[in-house]
């Protein structure tokens, strides 16, 4: 397939991105505001919902990594968006059986975050099938620029939309972001796919799960980058349940208002 400029299979794949992106951002806080003022959790229950998809998605991230290298990129994208969806869209049908448990909102967060990570590791490669090489700094300096604008308006949309027609509808929203992205990978069609490196016969799929973290245990200057990224944003995220339960519980801060509270940071950078 002869690509001109950018072309319209990186159109496709920008706007699945964004739509993602947007939809993403706009459910910020969803979960911990149904945690809060739906299921009447508190601050251990909280911490453990924001922990547990992060704790499972640093665990995976590194054997996901292998995983999605011998694999087509293209339908492991459109999996993994529609493996978010159906997540999502078990707590709205709980919602409205009255079956919904923190068990489910924490289960359906470890998915969506392991999830997320594959999908994140097979785009990255997959924008390389899309654009030619001298165009590549500009196609990634979209999605950059999608990243930003989505972490700056999504939350306040969100906090705004939660106040308006609650958290569930919310997470609906989210959950539609995803089908709609994977529709939107799906018709870039199969032309120009790179074919994965075919996987040594003679070795075991297990053998995976431990490369990358030996990898990083041997390699200094990696093991000590690993462990100051960790430390960072370990301390940054550890204020998040503990702010969510205060705002949201004790302070009556309403959903727009812990959006908002989240993004005002972001705009000042």
């Amino acid at each position: 397939m002869v690509r001109r400029g950018l072309g319209r299979p990186f159109e496709l794949l920008w706007a699945s991105f964004a739509v993602s992106s947007y939809g993403t951002w706009l459910g910020f806080g969803a979960f911990a505001i149904v945690a809060v003022q739906v299921l009447h959790e508190g601050p251990a229950q909280v911490a453990a919902l924001s922990s547990a998809g992060l704790a499972v998605g640093a665990l995976l991230a590194l054997p996901i990594g292998p995983w999605v290298e011998f694999r087509r990129k293209r339908p492991v994208m459109i999996v993994m968006d529609l493996i978010r969806f159906g997540a999502l869209a078990t707590l709205p049908i709980a919602y409205a059986l009255g079956a919904l448990t923190f068990g489910q909102l924490l289960a359906v967060s470890v998915v969506v975050t392991a999830s997320k990570i594959a999908f994140g590791a097979a785009s990255g490669a997959f924008v390389k099938d899309v654009v030619d090489s001298p165009d590549l700094l500009q196609a990634n300096s979209r999605f950059e620029s999608t990243t930003w604008s989505a972490s700056v308006v999504g939350p306040t949309l969100g906090g705004a939309m939660v106040g308006l027609v609650g958290p569930v509808v919310t997470i609906c929203a989210d959950a539609a972001s995803y089908l709609f992205s994977a529709c939107g990978i799906a018709a870039i069609g199969r032309d120009g796919q790179t074919r994965p490196p075919h996987r040594p016969a003679q070795r075991a799929r297990f053998a995976d799960v431990a490369d990358g973290w030996r990898y990083i245990g041997r390699h200094r200057p990696l093991r000590l980058l690993f462990v100051n990224v960790v430390a960072v944003n370990g301390l940054i995220m550890a204020g998040e349940p503990l702010l969510a339960v205060l705002m949201l519980g004790d302070l009556g801060f309403s959903a727009w208002q812990y959006g908002l509270a989240f993004s005002c940071p972001v705009w000042a950078v």
